[in-house]
C-alpha cells in the first residue's frame, strides 16, 4: 500500500496503557513561560519506569482561570492493571516530585487541573506539605487551591488533580534518504500535530528506537539498548541489518494520547504529512513482536481510514 507515492509497510505499532494527568500551568511573568515548559517537561527527561511529560499546547489568558498565559502539560506514568494501587502510588509520588522540582521553584507559576475526570489525587501530601505546616487550603479562581508561602511570595496549586488511563507509545518510523530529509519531515509532523488537543509527542523527533532486553545482552543492567538492525551506519558491518537500501536516517515520532482514538487520529495526520516530503522512502512503525503492548495499531488500517 502507498500514501502519496510512499510505501506503507504492512506492520503495526505497539502501544501501551498508561496513567496520565493533564495540568494547566500559568505564569504572571510571560518571559519565564518557555523556561518553565522546558524545565517541567524534561524532569527527569525520560527514564523507563519513571514519568515522562511534554507540552500539549500553549494557552492564552482568556483560556485560563487566573487570566495569565501558560501551557498545558501532560505527565505520564506506567500503568499495571494487575497492580493498580501500586501504579497509582508510584505515579502520585512522581507527579509530586515533578511539580515540586520543575514548577514550584519557578517564580510566578500556578498549577490548575485540566482533566475532567471523577478520579483525582489530593495534592496536599505530595506537594502541599512543602509548606512545612504553613500551607493553607483556600478558595481562589473558583477552585479549591493549596497556598504555599515561598521566599518570593505565595504559590498556588489546585488541590484535586485529575488522572485517567490513556494510550502511550503510538509511533511511526520514517525511512529517509538523509538526515536532512528526516529532520524536515519530523519538523513538519510536529507542526501539524501541535494544534491537536489531547496528544503529546514526548520525544519530539526521536533518533533512538530501542529494543527489549534480550538473552545474552552484553550490558543487561543498562536496560533497552540501541535497535541495531535499524542503524544505517551499521550497513555492511552486521548480518541482521533491516535498513532498506538507500535509507540513511530513521526518525521515530512517538505519540501519547488520552484515548486510542486520539492516538490513531494523530498517527494518520503524521503519516499523511510525512508522505508529502521528498526523500521519505517508506513509513513503518516500531513494535516488540506483540508481546508487551496492549494496543496494536496497524498502519494499513490507518491508511484505509483516511
Amino acid at each position: 500500500m502507498e500514501l502519496n507515492g510512499v510505501e506503507i509497510e504492512d506492520t503495526y505499532c505497539e502501544a501501551f496503557e498508561g496513567i496520565v494527568s493533564r495540568l494547566m500551568i500559568t505564569l504572571r511573568d510571560e518571559q519565564l513561560i518557555q523556561y518553565t515548559a522546558a524545565q517541567c517537561s524534561a524532569l527527569p527527561s525520560i527514564v523507563v519506569g519513571r514519568t515522562e511529560a511534554a507540552i500539549e499546547r500553549w494557552v492564552r489568558g482568556d483560556e485560563t482561570p487566573d487570566k495569565n498565559h501558560g501551557f498545558i502539560l501532560q505527565v505520564w506514568g506506567n500503568w499495571n492493571p494487575k497492580k493498580p494501587e501500586k501504579s497509582l502510588k508510584k505515579f502520585y509520588k512522581e507527579l509530586g516530585l515533578r511539580i515540586r522540582q520543575g514548577i514550584l521553584v519557578v517564580p510566578t507559576t500556578t498549577v490548575f487541573n485540566h482533566l475532567s475526570m471523577s478520579k483525582t489525587f489530593d495534592m496536599m501530601e505530595s506537594v502541599g506539605y512543602c509548606g512545612d505546616i504553613y500551607q493553607q487550603e483556600v478558595d481562589l479562581f473558583g477552585r479549591k487551591m493549596i497556598k504555599i508561602p515561598l521566599m518570593m511570595g505565595d504559590w498556588f496549586i489546585e488541590q484535586e488533580i485529575g488522572y485517567q488511563t490513556g494510550v502511550s507509545g503510538g509511533n511511526i518510523w520514517l525511512m529517509c534518504d538523509s538526515e536532512k530529509t528526516a529532520l524536515k519531515a519530523g519538523k513538519r509532523i510536529l507542526n501539524v500535530l501541535y494544534p491537536l488537543e489531547n496528544i503529546i509527542t514526548p520525544f519530539a523527533i526521536c533518533s533512538a528506537g530501542s529494543k527489549t532486553v534480550y538473552e545474552g545482552q552484553p550490558h543487561p543492567d543498562i536496560g533497552p539498548t540501541t535497535n541495531h538492525p535499524f542503524c544505517p551506519t551499521l550497513r555492511g558491518k552486521i548480518k541482521d541489518l533491516k535498513v532498506p537500501e538507500g535509507v540513511n536516517s530513521i526518525p521515530e515520532i512517538v505519540i501519547n494520547g488520552l484515548t486510542l482514538v486520539d492516538v490513531r487520529s494523530a498517527m494518520k495526520v503524521a503519516m499523511k504529512e510525512a508522505s508529502k516530503v521528498k526523500g521519505v522512502m517508506k513509513i513503518s512503525a516500531g513494535n516488540f513482536g506483540g508481546a508487551l503492548g496492549k494496543y496494536h495499531i496497524n498502519l494499513k488500517d490507518l491508511v484505509d481510514e483516511m
